[in-house]
Formats: structure tokens, sequence, C-alpha cells
């Protein structure tokens, strides 16, 4: 299985998985929402997918993330947004209400963290998922990607966002 290394506040950490590309297929996954029920990339059709994928919603930067693609994207007909963590589902759904964002989509790879090793994002160390955005089109084709290599920096927000209007 393909390694590499990211950052977090300066310690080094192992990522498992492949770094995927802009013009491939992306992988199926099957993650479990808010309420444990199962949900794969076709759950979401022809929807432009901007995938943000955050180590825990309960630290400030994926906050953060979460709230600003949620904010931005729900305003854009044909798209949505999907937030994937490792997070407990249960965990997901308190965040959602005290954030006041109960509509936002968060799945949890808890379970096998078959997706973090899928979309190259699995820390080996932590168990968790490092930080990256992907955006894909109505065919389920990547078009965006962004791996951190800091996974306590933001995205580029801006880029993303733009990608997703593209595909509109």
């Amino acid at each position: 299985m393909e390694k590499r290394t990211v950052t977090m506040k300066g310690t080094e950490l192992t990522v498992r998985g492949p770094k995927l590309s802009p013009g491939q297929k992306a992988p199926d996954f099957r993650l479990v929402d808010n309420q444990f029920n199962p949900k794969t990339l076709a759950d979401f059709g022809d929807k432009v997918k901007l995938i943000s994928i955050v180590p825990s919603l309960d630290t400030g930067v994926c906050d953060a993330q979460t709230r600003r693609f949620n904010e931005e994207v729900s305003k854009l007909e044909g798209a949505v947004v999907i937030t994937v963590s490792v997070d407990l589902p249960f965990a997901q759904r308190r965040w959602c209400g005290s954030a006041g964002l109960e509509d936002a989509i968060t799945l949890s790879d808890h379970f096998d963290v078959s997706f973090g090793q899928a979309y190259g994002v699995l820390i080996e160390e932590m168990r968790i998922l490092a930080r990256a955005v992907l955006v894909l089109d109505r065919e389920n084709t990547i078009r965006y990607v962004e791996y951190l290599d800091e996974i306590s920096s933001h995205p580029n927000y801006g880029a993303a966002l733009e990608a997703v209007q593209k595909l509109l």
C-alpha cells in the first residue's frame, strides 16, 4: 500500500493510500450517516460533489471548513457537500445540531477506514483522516484535488468553490 507523510503542527505522520488525481474516477465508498445508515457515492446521484475530508469536526479548522463549504455550496443548485471524518456518527450528529447545520451531510469512516485508505488520507498513527478536498463532476470523475501537507492548515476554499461552480 502506498505511503507518504503529512504533518500535524510540525509532527510527521504516516498516511496510507494513493493520492488521487484529476481525471480519475472517484473510488466508490461505503460510509454511514448520522443515523448509522449506509451511504455510497451513488446515493448522491448526478450532483457535483465537493468531498470535504477532515480529521475531526470537534477542532477549529475542521469546524470552519465544514461551515464554510456548507454555507457556500448550499446556495448552488445541483451541488452537494459531503463531509467525511472518522468521528462516530453520534458525535457528527451532535456537531451538526450545535453548529446549526442539521442539513449538513457528515459521513463516518469509523468502522473500517476503507474510505481513508481508498482516498489516500488515512493517518496510521492516529486512525484519523488527513485534510483534503476533492470535487467530482456529475459522473464522479475527479476534477479538483487538494491534499494538505499540514493538516492543521485551512484548504484553499476559493479554488475548491470555483471548481464546483465551473461544473454547474
